[in-house]
């Protein structure tokens, strides 16, 4: 699992962009025709015997699958002005995205739904949510409230989720690849965190995921609620092309019975 420990921006750019390069597992050949510049004028950025252009670093940027919070770090290490807001979601001119997600959350009762951030912490969530809060401590439900922590921590949905080790493992790795994407610090300890938590889900030894069955479409979330059994699918909604970077790191989770018996109980 890569680990930062610094932010990257600290760096000089030509090092910065070295440190993104190979952290995607490029070489300077395949980066350098990807974006069409030769490999010894990508040299030269690099080491800093060259100056890169505004367009030259967005460019290498697209290449190199950067975030928008990471693409501003790079054009602010070369001493160019961000090319993307960065909006507080409570500020005056995010009142559209705030209704939006406001009218996709109540539209989606009774049937949970949330919005994390882009360290999974949930900024809004609807009524239906509240079957994921039953029986959590108080701690986990204190602001901000963070998925992962909720679904993982002992104290949280851990004890309910009967397919603990399944949805466990698909966290997680959506955690990792984040990490991995971002090199963002605080997803690090977040991944350290929740991936030492005690097993103490219903299966307490915790065995290896097993392979779905043929027949099945995708893996469900399967919770005990007040003495029924909840199957759920989750889908996963961001806006599209996003030019602050608030709300292009918003992501929208609503879930779905999996099931009859599910839908009946939730919308009864």
């Amino acid at each position: 699992m890569p680990t930062t420990t610094d932010r990257p921006t600290q760096r000089p750019v030509g090092e910065l962009m070295r440190h993104w390069r190979e952290r995607r597992g490029l070489s300077q050949l395949v980066l350098a025709t990807r974006a069409q510049v030769s490999t010894r004028h990508l040299s030269f950025l690099e080491t800093g015997r060259s100056s890169p252009s505004r367009d030259m670093l967005l460019r290498l940027a697209e290449q190199l699958e950067l975030p928008h919070r990471e693409q501003n770090h790079l054009l602010l290490a070369a001493g160019f002005a961000p090319a993307f807001t960065d909006s507080p979601l409570d500020a005056r001119e995010m009142a559209p995205v705030r209704d939006t997600l406001r009218q996709i959350l109540a539209g989606h009762d009774p049937l949970p739904a949330l919005v994390v951030d882009r360290g999974w912490n949930i900024v809004e969530h609807n009524r239906g949510f509240a079957v994921f809060t039953e029986g959590a401590a108080p701690h986990l439900l204190r602001g901000p409230m963070n998925a992962l922590r909720l679904a993982l921590h002992p104290e949280g949905m851990a004890p309910r989720i009967l397919n603990f080790a399944e949805w466990r493992a698909h966290l997680l790795t959506r955690l990792q690849r984040r990490v991995a994407l971002t090199a963002e610090p605080r997803l690090t300890e977040l991944l350290r965190e929740v991936a030492g938590y005690p097993h103490t889900g219903p299966e307490p030894d915790l065995p290896p995921p097993e392979l779905p069955a043929g027949g099945d479409l995708m893996v469900p979330l399967r919770i005990g609620h007040r003495g029924e059994e909840l199957s759920l699918f989750c889908t996963i909604a961001t806006f599209g092309m996003p030019l602050d970077i608030t709300v292009a790191e918003l992501a929208i989770e609503t879930f779905f019975p999996a099931d009859a018996a599910t839908a009946a109980l939730l919308r009864g």
